[in-house]
């Protein structure tokens, strides 16, 4: 048997890189059309913050809920743990996620978005710019703006990446399905929040790690890519941590 300090990650990884992504390909044939009411949700979401409505936060919530169910059972359990005897933690750790945006979000409502960027249409006396003014400001800080772009790329870039890689487009990661892009959104979502939810981004920040981590194994140039945006997320939440201090509306 061998020591222990000869193993390294290459060790534990029963796949292949062509076997991975394969995966997804299969799973979006069978899931088909799914994708199409994933992102629509996706695109709902993003309405809702930009709109901030008094209601939005229990609505977010109960979606993202539903979709981190959703990947914890659709993928980690009947797609990734054939080939991965780790995928039925990652579904666990999906299942809490899903509990925790309920929990916190719809039973509690503790999740406020902050200033609307679209104003009501017979609301403008809401507009804390004056009357004069149609347009409020979406965020006072780089925290909501890069949690709008942090969605954005969820919803319509990270299923481009298999393209831009020369692998077939059917093997896009899509919002709402795939793990990757969903854990991605969801903290672009909870960046936007009034007052940051650190104990949300727990588990999505640290699935960036995971995912990061099994690209790199399989030595795939996209590897450090999700790792990155999760790091920028990380500063970026320090930072509204940090002036919320000060103005805790932004």
């Amino acid at each position: 048997m061998s020591e222990w300090w000869t193993y390294s990650l290459t060790s534990f990884l029963l796949f292949s890189a062509r076997t991975y992504y394969r995966l997804f390909e299969l799973y979006n044939l069978d899931v088909w059309p799914l994708q199409v009411a994933t992102l629509a949700l996706g695109v709902a979401i993003l309405v809702i913050i930009l709109r901030a409505p008094a209601w939005g936060g229990r609505a977010v919530s109960a979606i993202l809920g539903g979709l981190w169910l959703l990947v914890a059972w659709a993928y980690h359990l009947e797609r990734y743990d054939p080939i991965n005897f780790a995928a039925r933690y990652y579904a666990m750790g999906f299942a809490l996620q899903a509990a925790l945006l309920i929990w916190t979000g719809v039973i509690r409502n503790g999740l406020t978005f902050q200033t609307p960027l679209i104003p009501a249409k017979a609301g403008i006396q809401n507009n804390p710019l004056g009357a004069r003014s149609p347009w409020a400001p979406v965020f006072t800080g780089v925290s909501g703006a890069y949690g709008l772009a942090l969605l954005a790329y969820a919803l319509l870039l990270h299923p481009l990446i298999p393209l831009s890689l020369g692998r077939p487009w059917t093997q896009g990661e899509v919002f709402g399905l795939a793990p990757d892009p969903t854990a991605i959104g969801t903290i672009g979502i909870l960046l936007t929040i009034r007052r940051l939810p650190w104990h949300l981004l727990t588990l999505p920040l640290l699935w960036c790690i995971v995912t990061g981590l099994t690209l790199w194994t399989m030595e795939q140039p996209e590897a450090p890519l999700v790792p990155i945006l999760a790091i920028l997320a990380v500063l970026a939440a320090t930072w509204k941590t940090r002036t919320s201090q000060a103005a805790p509306d932004g």
